[in-house]
């Protein structure tokens, strides 16, 4: 619960409690807290069994805390049914990685000597001013506007 409080922390925390409540009332407040928190996890548990009893005997396997989202999915890849494992296992994103650049860099230098040596099918992107009459409009663009 306190994972990630550090000593340091712990001790600011003891300090601030000892001159909020003072050295008399300070263990009389630890102990209600102490059986406020027992108390809630009692009830929790017993809500927690009467819906176990109310759900009947297919939910014998049910666990509340498969009803958050991270350990109902890493349940559900972890089960070896599906066979995810094989497929994780052989799944090599270094490989996968270098062919897929080796392939945009041929496709990058085919690409450039085709440019360059304007060879047929290739497609001019620059821009080049048209000589229009001086009556006509130009066409109207509606993204422009």
């Amino acid at each position: 619960m306190f994972n990630d409080i550090g000593p340091l922390e712990l001790v600011t925390l003891v300090v601030l409690a000892v001159l909020v409540f003072g050295p008399d009332k300070l263990p009389k407040m630890i102990q209600d807290v102490t059986r406020t928190i027992r108390k809630i996890r009692e009830f929790s548990e017993s809500a927690k069994a009467d819906i176990r009893d109310e759900l009947g005997p297919e939910f014998k396997d049910f666990e509340f805390e498969d009803l958050n989202p991270k350990t109902f999915l890493r349940k559900q890849l972890d089960n070896d049914e599906l066979g995810l494992k094989e497929i994780r296992n052989g799944f090599d994103l270094k490989k996968e990685m270098a062919e897929v650049t080796d392939v945009v860099h041929s496709r990058e230098s085919d690409s450039s000597a085709s440019v360059n040596g304007s060879a047929g099918g290739s497609v001019d992107m620059t821009k080049k001013p048209e000589k229009a009459d001086p009556d006509e409009r130009p066409p109207y663009d509606a993204d422009a506007t």
